[in-house]
């Protein structure tokens, strides 16, 4: 698409279009937002996308792909931009940081903090600095200043910042963001937990990171020294059935060598959910109630029926010794409504496939449709009793700092019997 052929009318019209949707589905709350979202012309900054994909809510547009044909940049949808400037709550004259860069989303940032504020970004691809640098002139926003470096040291030269918005998914908070942002900054990152993402928006409280919101998201994982890979588990010896750890394979994942000889365990929740609800709450709940949580993914090519998950490419998933499981679905006499089940491989499969079910029930009794786990972050090497308490938390140690997930709650469910207790782990 070219400036010479686009319908600037159209263009307004679906603009328009695509706020509107995200008014009506709660991802635009403030009037600052919108009014940037509806004045800056959007498909400007995505000239290699039609109309209606530049415009499509839900939708990212890719900007740049490996020689494998794998997304490496993109700009976000306008669901996720929008969602992380509610989450960044930017106000004017604030001088902001954003890590990733792209155009579209520093030109927003622009519009917010007006003309007394500063706008920086960075990025670790000279194509890409070079691609946003002159979208942003040739759109009005020279002010934007466009950094070619590695995200993971931050701008030293132009802090403190006041808001850092990253957006590239992060496994790590590096110290240079935090030491980057002021004392009562606000810092929004894509956070992987144990293979699960979230755009967590934190407030610095001292020493320390504290959650003041969390939406389930995916992004494109940061490149360069903070780039990180998990491990894969195959438990057939084959790409089989893979099982995916963020933060280590289990101490003696060997045990698992002979789970596929043994009959499959089922077991049935009853709880049920509607076809379209957001389980975020679900999966965060089992990543900080199992000890090995992972994610499992099937290869359909050389799927032989040893496991039938309903998503074959990620279904929540744990091991525990010599047994594993993970969760599917099946459907009810409601078309809009499928129950939850769990299924276990293992000597003790049909106690661990009990053990998953129970803690999905309790999931459901204690937890749905609830605001999720708080997260804070303390520095790397934080002792145990300077982190917060919570009947259950989890805390997960990374490179750079700890993360506690801690739910209010006073029961969870564990073991194979059926028993109900406190429950307090850390990986």
């Amino acid at each position: 698409m070219s400036e010479a052929t686009v319908d600037e009318d159209q263009a307004t019209q679906l603009r328009g279009k695509a706020v509107d949707e995200l008014i009506a589905s709660g991802d635009i709350v403030s009037k600052p937002v919108e009014t940037v979202m509806r004045q800056v012309r959007r498909h400007a900054f995505v000239p290699e996308a039609t109309l209606e994909a530049a415009y499509d809510a839900i939708s990212a547009v890719v900007t740049k792909r490996n020689d494998d044909g794998g997304s490496i940049s993109s700009v976000s949808a306008p669901q996720i931009q929008a969602m992380m400037l509610e989450q960044a709550d930017i106000q004017p004259g604030m001088r902001v940081l954003e890590i990733g860069s792209g155009g579209l989303n520093a030109a927003y940032l622009a519009e917010l903090v007006g003309e007394g504020g500063e706008v920086t970004t960075v990025d670790i691809d000279p194509d890409i600095v070079a691609r946003a640098q002159r979208l942003l002139t040739a759109n009005g926003y020279p002010q934007v200043r466009v950094v070619l470096a590695d995200a993971a040291g931050g701008v030293p030269q132009h802090a403190p910042y006041d808001r850092i918005l990253v957006t590239a998914g992060a496994w790590d908070i590096p110290p240079a963001w935090f030491e980057q942002l002021a004392e009562d900054g606000r810092l929004v990152v894509p956070l992987r937990i144990r293979n699960l993402t979230r755009s967590i928006g934190f407030q610095r409280n001292g020493s320390r990171l504290d959650s003041t919101s969390s939406r389930i998201c995916g992004f494109v994982p940061m490149q360069g020294k903070e780039e990180h890979d998990g491990q894969a588990l195959l438990v057939t010896g084959t790409e089989e059935i893979r099982l995916w750890f963020e933060d280590g394979l289990p101490e003696n994942p060997s045990l698992l060598d002979n789970a596929v000889r043994t009959p499959r365990a089922e077991v049935w929740t009853g709880v049920t959910v509607g076809r379209t609800e957001v389980l975020d709450t679900l999966q965060m709940y089992l990543a900080t109630a199992l000890d090995h949580f992972c994610t499992m993914s099937v290869n359909p090519d050389l799927d032989t029926g040893l496991v039938a998950p309903s998503n074959k490419w990620f279904s929540l998933a744990a091991v525990d010794g010599p047994d594993f499981g993970y969760l599917t679905v099946r459907r009810t006499s409601d078309e809009n409504q499928v129950e939850y089940g769990a299924h276990a491989l293992g000597p003790s499969a049909p106690a661990f496939a009990q053990l998953l079910a129970q803690h999905v029930q309790t999931w459901a009794a204690e937890h749905r449709g609830g605001p999720g786990p708080r997260f804070t972050v303390h520095p790397a090497g934080t002792a145990d009793d300077q982190l917060p308490k919570a009947p259950l938390r989890r805390v997960i140690d990374k490179k750079h700092c700890r993360v506690t997930l801690s739910w209010n709650t006073a029961a969870t469910a564990t073991g194979g019997q059926g028993i109900l207790h406190q429950h307090t782990t850390q990986v």
